[in-house]
């Protein structure tokens, strides 16, 4: 008796749809360290922003952003370009580019976007298959604390971006953008809850 097997743009031939992952948090929570720990654990892929922002000197183009410029990004995002995009706090301009995201979706892959809460809700209103994960600090203490650690900014710059935490956290936690909300107190912890919740939204599909 010989096999059938559907032809290659059968249904049943392709591969289910993989899932997009959002995860954001304020600044200094340790989201990104989560993020690359949680991609040695799936077979995934993380979707690298655009930014008109400037590199730093420890940055590679292409491997931690795009980096653009404004007229570019805007032509991007007239030419419909981006899965969602958005200016932060006033200043530079951040986007997700369609053409990182789709095709590893449609390979059956899990797609990390680690993003804003603008970007998160732009995320959920045009693909409500997504789903959201923020990551907290364990007390806005704890946060203050983790941003003076860095050593790399003055304090009035600190302080700024602590107001701004505070602020995303507020709306993070209003916005329904989000399916789960992960305390960040110990890494192994905190990257084991979210393993954990990821399994059990990838057994769903």
């Amino acid at each position: 008796m010989t096999d059938q097997h559907p032809p290659p743009n059968h249904p049943e031939a392709r591969p289910h749809r993989g899932l997009l992952l959002v995860v954001s948090g304020p600044s200094g929570v340790g989201k990104t360290t989560l993020v690359h720990r949680l991609l040695d654990r799936f077979d995934g892929t993380f979707s690298v922003s655009a930014t008109t922002r400037p590199r730093t000197r420890k940055e590679i183009d292409g491997d931690d952003y795009h980096f653009i410029d404004e007229s570019t990004f805007q032509a991007w995002v007239n030419d419909g370009r981006f899965l969602e995009h958005a200016q932060v706090f006033g200043r530079s301009w951040y986007g997700t580019p369609r053409e990182s995201v789709e095709p590893e979706l449609e390979r059956g892959r899990l797609v990390i976007l680690d993003i804003d809460v603008q970007g998160a809700i732009q995320v959920r209103e045009s693909m409500a298959s997504s789903f959201g994960i923020f990551v907290l600090p364990p007390s806005e203490e704890t946060l203050l604390a983790r941003l003076r650690s860095r050593a790399r900014e003055d304090e009035a710059t600190i302080e700024r971006r602590f107001a701004e935490a505070r602020s995303e956290i507020r709306t993070a936690q209003n916005c329904g953008a989000y399916d789960a909300f992960v305390v960040n107190d110990e890494l192994e912890r905190a990257l084991t809850e979210m393993t954990e919740i990821l399994e059990r939204r990838m057994a769903m599909s």
